[in-house]
């Protein structure tokens, strides 16, 4: 097994479900000393993944704080100071708003305020209240951002939820260039991924009818899990991507390749 994270320090927001839990158990089975896992409200869940990260030999250190907040930004990082260092930032926390895309009634100047502070806003406040500790790394400290085929493609959730992927893209470029050299900033784009939040409100059977669409609709016929794109968003982060930075990379069984995107629901 790869040992690339070997005495890292990492820290993953929105960590207590989904790719965030995976993310974190994925660095501590590749030798993380400590892994910070992030939560906003869920506390029960926070504690299901700081056990499995324990399973495979991490400290796990849980931390409440909603990214959208600076201050709790900064709480975060300060329980990162003990340890001198923040090798890895994984800014995974988002959230979203569900409407079709074509009904522009369906969301508000308050839907778009919401989901940028989170998922555009939160990941800059995250990442300044790190910068010090991701510069006091020995190697180069790595900011990962969970992005999104929507930013790329206009698809998903709504049309907030893809402007504001969008935003974040661009914010990795931006940052990647004026925090060189001391950090690394990427940017992993899933597309359908196999979690409880892409079925919220939604009866089983839809959906399985959503996880088989998504399937048909990627050439390799495949509907992600957290596990396939915790793979890719640490790979961003380890010694092996060390010359890569300002990066978006698409994680989405090839969905974006035109053979039929990620349907809307």
């Amino acid at each position: 097994m790869s040992r690339q994270f070997e005495g890292y320090v990492v820290v993953v927001t929105g960590a207590s479900t989904g790719l965030g839990r995976a993310i974190a158990v994925e660095v501590a089975s590749q030798g993380a000393r400590t892994v910070l896992i992030n939560y906003a409200h869920n506390q029960a869940d926070a504690e299901e993944t700081a056990r499995q990260v324990e399973a495979q030999g991490a400290a796990a250190v849980i931390i409440q704080g909603d990214v959208a907040d600076d201050a709790d930004c900064r709480r975060i990082a300060a329980a990162a100071a003990p340890f001198g260092r923040i090798d890895a930032l994984f800014n995974n926390a988002g959230t979203t708003r569900f409407a079709a895309h074509g009904d522009m009634e369906a969301v508000s100047a308050q839907d778009f305020l919401d989901l940028y502070a989170v998922n555009v806003i939160g990941a800059f406040q995250m990442v300044r209240a790190c910068r010090s500790l991701l510069e006091a790394a020995p190697q180069p400290g790595a900011v990962v951002m969970t992005s999104s085929i929507a930013g790329v493609a206009g698809i998903g959730s709504s049309v907030p939820y893809a402007a504001s992927k969008g935003a974040l893209n661009t914010m990795t470029v931006s940052l990647a260039r004026a925090l060189a050299p001391r950090i690394r900033v990427n940017a992993v784009c899933p597309g359908f991924i196999d979690t409880p939040w892409f079925g919220k409100g939604m009866p089983e059977s839809a959906v399985e009818r959503l996880r088989t669409n998504a399937a048909a609709g990627t050439p390799l016929k495949s509907a992600s899990r957290p596990e396939d794109i915790a793979a890719a968003a640490v790979f961003l982060a380890a010694p092996a991507s060390r010359h890569v930075t300002g990066e978006t990379l698409l994680v989405d069984a090839g969905s974006h390749l035109g053979f039929a995107p990620v349907v809307a629901r």
